[in-house]
C-alpha cells in the first residue's frame, strides 16, 4: 500500500477557508483556519479514496500542481493518503481466517494457553514491517 498525494486548491472567503480536489469531483471541505482546513482536507481525501476503492473504482492520476490555475490568495498544497495508516485507524473489523498447522504444534500451543489470533497478528505485523503499528 503506497502513499498517494493529491493536490488540493485552498480558497479564502468571508466565511473562512475551503478546499477542493480538482482530480476528485465533489471532494470538498472547509474550515475556519488554514490548519483546520488542511486537517479536514486530509479527512475528505481519505474518505473519498477509501469509498472509491470499496466500490471497485480506480483512482485518477493526481494532477501536476503547476498545471492547476489559481487566483488571488488561492494556493495549492499536496494532501497525503496513507492507506495502511487509514485502515489501521478506521477499519478494525475482525475477520475470521482458517489456518492449518501440524497437530503436534496445535497440542503444544494449547498446553501453553497461547492465543492463536494474537500470535498471527503479531507475525503478520513483523512480516509486513508494521512492528510499531
Amino acid at each position: 500500500m503506497a502513499k498517494l498525494y493529491y493536490p488540493a486548491i485552498f480558497h479564502n472567503d468571508e466565511d473562512g477557508y475551503w478546499a477542493e480536489f480538482p482530480d476528485l469531483p465533489g471532494c470538498v471541505t472547509d474550515g475556519d483556519t488554514v490548519e483546520e482546513t488542511l486537517a479536514m482536507a486530509k479527512e475528505a481525501l481519505e474518505g473519498y479514496l477509501f469509498t472509491a476503492k470499496d466500490h471497485g473504482e480506480t483512482f485518477p492520476k493526481p494532477s501536476d500542481p503547476t498545471d492547476i490555475p489559481t487566483s488571488g490568495k488561492d494556493f495549492v498544497s499536496f494532501i497525503e493518503y496513507d492507506e495502511a495508516a487509514y485502515l489501521r485507524e478506521h477499519d478494525n473489523r475482525a475477520v475470521k481466517k482458517t489456518l492449518t498447522i501440524p497437530a503436534w504444534l496445535n497440542t503444544l500451543a494449547k498446553e501453553h494457553n497461547l492465543n492463536f489470533s494474537n500470535i498471527l497478528q503479531n507475525a503478520l505485523r513483523r512480516e509486513l514491517h508494521l512492528e510499531h503499528a
